[in-house]
């Protein structure tokens, strides 16, 4: 059964930065596409960004580029989010999910519905 765990969220000022980092088990991942999403209370989930089997190309909310960084490591079958320059509006529950099926899609990779393993979540709150 794939179990995917994410850690690192918190509560940061506007301008901090935090790291996020998912830990998957369950099968090897290296041939997936992995995603990381969002949830801010009384809106639906929102992609953010993902990072292709290979970690040679990736693709990013408009609103996060410049500011948010992708990466996985498939000998550890983890994948990370770290996150800089962090405003009020990234505030959310932020998931790592793993794509349905191999390979990479760049456009269907921004739905939620290409992803079918989630994690718990992992909150993450920015001050003003």
């Amino acid at each position: 059964q794939v179990q995917l765990v994410e850690s690192g969220g918190g509560l940061v000022q506007a301008g901090g930065s935090l790291r996020l980092s998912c830990a998957a088990s369950g099968r090897t991942f290296s041939t997936y596409a992995m995603g990381w999403f969002r949830q801010a209370p009384g809106k639906e989930r929102e992609f953010v960004a993902a990072i292709m089997p290979s970690d040679s190309s990736t693709r990013y909310l408009d609103s996060v580029k410049g500011r948010f960084t992708i990466s996985r490591d498939n000998a550890k079958n983890t994948v990370a989010l770290q996150m800089n320059s962090l405003k009020p509006e990234d505030t959310a529950v932020y998931y790592c999910a793993v794509r349905i099926r191999p390979g990479w899609d760049y456009i269907r990779v921004s739905r939620p519905s290409e992803f079918g393993s989630w994690g718990q979540g992992t909150q993450v709150t920015v001050s003003s």
